[in-house]
């Protein structure tokens, strides 16, 4: 279940990061409302990273045979 949770509050970062670069982008706020984006945006962009390193561990674990790291490249477009 914690997994769970952590790939939607992942997701939901992602997603709410996405918004607020939209709005950004969009150039009609204002200079308060721009920067209250872009805080919570570099907020959103720590939490990714921090989400993304934990997995990338969590992968090196599960690689790791006899006492060993045994790293390979990911590949999403991979059969599985």
């Amino acid at each position: 279940m914690a997994r769970k949770k952590a790939a939607l509050d992942f997701e939901q970062s992602l997603a709410d990061l996405q918004t607020l670069v939209e709005r950004l982008e969009n150039g009609e706020l204002s200079l308060e409302d721009s920067l209250a984006a872009f805080e919570q945006g570099i907020g959103l962009t720590r939490d990714c990273q921090a989400a993304l390193a934990q997995a990338e561990q969590k992968v090196q674990l599960l690689l790791e045979r006899d006492g060993e790291l045994t790293e390979e490249p990911f590949d999403a477009e991979q059969p599985e």
